[in-house]
């Protein structure tokens, strides 16, 4: 038959059919999988050609991705190992149970332990490693099955029976365990914080990519180090989880291996009811490149599945919903053998040799470890992409009535004596019905077979885990004459903060001691930031080269990517350069090397748009610098409401260990930028800087004497006023983007109202408050009614006059201060949504204006009766202040 020729009737159609399908299994039997895919990739091409529309499957049928003929031997003792898990499963069970017992809402979660234990174990017990240089493989545990990592721990030696006695129980015991993996609470335990949820994920992509990245800049060797992240199907909802997966693909990320607990039910019910979230996972991940294999069914469904030869079996799980998958789990075995084999008598000759009791102990893939295995090889082994497991599983399981399958699992926390009795059945834990109620914590003896078996294969995969070091060395400071320069002031010339931290940068780059550590971060600002200067001297990295002719090749600040690029330049997602910032911020933790992260953003998408991450570095232990451009609510003109930060720094507040600085001049930058990279790398502080920039150009002056101290206490007097403290005396607080307003205001009142004027430039808010609530506490419990002064008071002890403060963030931020002034402080802000014009106009909307500065504080002498009304009057009409004005605030 020739190509052109079609087959002339149905009987020819069914022999052609049946000789291509001949064909094709030949080749299934003597040659690779490999080998099939290319044929089909070969034929599909060939139909692309001639206009032959295909259709693309990106999800493969309801059943497992490896068949038990391409399976390996299971290498460990399963009887062994499923002792230990009982143990195990049990201990993290008693943790929640008893505290709940004991103290009523203190919460924790059985069920999703109870889920992905099998998953975790498998994992422990072949796969976890830690590398002869003590570089364990980056595990992102799902947060709410912590007690399980408590429970094994416990068996390892690590832990004490106190500490699981203290799960939840932080303050009341030194020895008690934190809720979820937070590094901060636990630093010599937990790697990766990964509550709140979706935030693992997103995380464990970035950091499997720092890992190449240092590897490409030559400062780590190359080793086998994985980063696996485990996740809840019902947390692949979350932004966060799905945003960055074309990055892990793009970039040949096989270093990553993402484990989703599939056990199809989030808090309040199943995650997909009416759809099957396995299929949906399936096919978002091949279809951005990754390397799938589902786990769905244990080894005990594949004697059914091999007796299925017409497929009806396979052709109704392909349409089961989850809700129903979710009831098989929660009835009885004669449930599912009705309701699923029950409809046809192909389907009926299945299971006509087991009892509804036998169906109910099928295994669902999550649950079998030889499953679990060989897709935990298959994806180690795999090069060239990620890979993703879809493991199903049960919520809750082997707990039978105590929440198995139920939509209530996730609550569970109590479990009666026969619900108890029901789980140690299930996994044969040796206790007696006696001790059952009492909830005890169980152990193996210390020379039994199960504890030598435990510890001997984390010793042969190097070591416990999680577990965590800092074996990072301290750094040397860079070379002094790099911040000499900003020193000095620019003379005539007009500067920008902006311009000056690109400066910096710049040059410590260049510094023998450090430069080759630092990893600018930027989200796709860079030209905005004016730090395409360093596109030529740094590189941005990119793994595989630069395989195209960038258009502006032919000039001096071209777009260089290279493979041992030294900028990550991450394209609009500040989500992502966040979760690298907190890879790079970490690398000390994780790599034992330290790595100086500088992450550009707009100020705005900084704490507003992913403070939970901020929040996780701050958790995580991450350092390195922040930094926020172009700050203020009016010094960003044009932009308008969205873009315009006037509240990052009020953000800044309530994170414990993070410094924020809003300088002003170069001569702050750099005094800032100096002390940052002392104090978190040559002292090894714990700790973050937030600092602001600004891209409003003028003069920076020279640094004033002995004006150093103050610029890290945050607050120093810039210009003071002369002659002897007056009544008539203003002191005008200024920083970051207002402070060349507070400078003019300043003008004006010593000109035109022949007032003394003293100009504080306040760097940090948040060193001042931080300073004042910890010197009045130590006052108050040390029982000191001679209490000592804070920075604030120190400042002002000898200060007279009126005091007003004024900044391009809202009021709140130096009204948090405003208690320890010798005298009520006047604040002037930007409290309000932004608007669309020039910096002139902007500042004269929100009152933050040279004009809006002298008259306030003219307000504040008249009030005192340091000045007569008339002349406040006169000033209003000379300053334009509109009594009928709007307010800013809720116009």
């Amino acid at each position: 038959m020739s190509a052109e020729k079609k087959p002339s009737n149905n009987t020819e159609t069914e022999i052609e059919n049946k000789e291509w399908l001949a064909s094709f299994r030949w080749i299934l039997k003597h040659e690779s999988n490999e080998r099939a895919a290319q044929l089909l990739e070969i034929l599909q091409d060939e139909a692309h050609k001639k206009g032959v529309s295909t259709s693309f499957h990106l999800k493969t049928p309801y059943t497992n991705t490896i068949t038990p003929k391409e399976e390996v031997a299971y290498p460990g003792n399963l009887d062994i190992e499923r002792n230990l898990m009982g143990y195990i499963r049990w201990n993290a069970m008693a943790m929640v149970a008893r505290t709940n017992k004991r103290h009523a809402g203190l919460g924790g979660h059985i069920s999703t332990y109870a889920s992905i234990s099998n998953l975790w174990e498998v994992g422990f017990n072949h796969f976890f490693k830690v590398d002869k240089n003590g570089k364990a493989d980056n595990i992102y545990f799902q947060g709410h099955a912590s007690p399980g990592i408590y429970s094994r721990a416990f068996l390892e030696g690590r832990l004490s029976e106190e500490n699981l006695d203290n799960f939840r129980r932080e303050v009341h015991s030194e020895k008690g365990l934190t809720s979820y993996p937070h590094p901060r609470l636990m630093p010599n335990f937990w790697n990766h914080p990964t509550v709140s949820m979706g935030l693992g994920p997103i995380q464990a992509i970035y950091q499997a990519r720092f890992n190449k990245y240092l590897y490409q800049r030559g400062l780590i060797e190359k080793n086998e180090q994985k980063v696996w992240a485990f996740i809840g199907d019902g947390e692949m909802d979350e932004t966060e989880a799905r945003g960055a997966i074309n990055i892990a693909s793009r970039d040949k990320l096989d270093n990553l291996i993402f484990v989703v607990d599939c056990n199809l039910q989030r808090l309040d019910g199943p995650v997909r009811g009416n759809h099957k979230i396995i299929q949906e996972l399936e096919g978002l991940f091949r279809g951005a490149g990754w390397n799938v294999l589902k786990v769905l069914w244990g080894g005990d469904w594949d004697p059914i599945f091999k007796k299925d030869k017409n497929n009806k079996l396979l052709q109704k799980l392909n349409k089961l919903t989850d809700g129903q998958l979710q009831k098989y789990a929660f009835e009885d075995g004669d449930y599912m053998k009705e309701d699923l084999f029950g409809d046809d008598e192909d389907l009926k000759k299945l299971v006509k040799n087991m009892s509804g009791e036998e169906l109910k102990k099928l295994r669902r893939g999550g649950h079998d470890e030889v499953k679990i295995y060989n897709a935990y090889k298959k994806a180690v082994e795999h090069k060239g992409s990620p890979s993703i497991i879809l493991a199903q599983t049960i919520k809750g399981y082997g707990q039978g009535d105590a929440g198995e399958g139920s939509n209530v699992s996730h609550q569970t926390k109590k479990m009666d004596k026969k619900e108890l009795k029901h789980f140690r059945d299930y996994f044969d834990v040796p206790i007696s019905d006696d001790d059952l109620e009492e909830i005890p914590f169980l152990k193996p003896e210390k020379d039994s077979e199960e504890l030598k078996y435990l510890k001997k294969h984390r010793k042969d995969l190097g070591g416990f885990i999680p577990q965590r070091e800092d074996n990072s060395k301290a750094l040397e400071e860079p070379d002094e004459k790099i911040f000499e320069k900003f020193l000095k002031g620019s003379g005539d010339s007009e500067a920008a903060t902006t311009s000056v931290l690109v400066q910096l940068l710049s040059k410590l780059l260049k510094d023998e001691k450090i430069g080759k550590l630092i990893a600018p971060i930027i989200p796709d600002e860079s030209r905005t930031f004016g730090m395409e200067s360093l596109f030529r001297q740094a590189g941005i990295y990119a793994p595989e080269g630069q395989k195209y002719e960038p258009v502006d090749q032919d000039s001096l600040l071209y777009y260089k990517e290279a493979k041992d690029g030294a900028i990550l330049e991450e394209g609009i997602t500040e989500a992502g350069c966040m979760s690298e910032f907190i890879a790079a911020g970490t690398a000390y933790l994780n790599q034992g090397i330290n790595i100086i992260p500088f992450y550009f953003f707009y100020a705005m998408f900084g704490f507003q748009r992913t403070a939970d991450l901020m929040w996780a570095a701050a958790d995580a232990g991450a350092k390195g610098f922040l930094i926020g451009g172009i700050s203020g609510r009016t010094s960003l003109p044009g932009e308008g409401l969205q873009h315009q930060d006037g509240n990052s720094h009020l953000y800044a507040l309530t994170f414990p260990n993070i410094k924020a600085y809003d300088p002003a001049f170069a001569y702050e930058m750099a005094v800032i930028i100096q002390a940052g990279i002392k104090e978190m790398y040559v002292d090894k502080e714990n700790i973050c800087y937030y600092i602001t920039a600004i891209n409003d150009t003028y003069k920076m002056p020279k640094m004033p004497k002995n004006a150093k101290e103050g610029v890290l206490k945050g607050m120093y007097k810039f210009k003071k006023a002369p002659g002897k403290a007056a009544d008539k005396q203003v002191h005008l607080l200024g920083s970051g983007a207002i402070m060349q307003e507070v400078i003019k205001a300043a003008e004006i009142l010593e000109k035109d109202y022949k007032l003394q004027v003293t100009i504080w430039s306040v760097t940090s808010y948040k060193a001042l408050y931080d300073n004042a609530i910890d010197t009045e506490r130590e006052n108050r419990i040390k029982s000191q009614l001679n209490p000592e002064n804070n920075y604030i008071q120190e400042c002002f002890k000898d200060e007279k006059g009126v005091f007003l403060a004024a900044s391009d963030y809202v009021k709140a931020l130096p009204e948090a201060v405003a208690k320890w002034f010798p005298k009520r402080l006047t604040t002037l802000g930007t409290d309000g949504f932004g608007r669309s014009d020039t910096r002139e106009e902007l500042r004269g909307f929100f009152e933050v204006n040279a004009q809006h500065i002298a008259y306030a504080a003219l307000y504040e002498l008249a009030a005192e009766g340091k000045i007569e009304s008339k002349k406040l009057k006169k000033a209003a009409k000379d300053f334009k202040i509109e009594a009928k004005k709007a307010n800013p605030r809720t116009s």
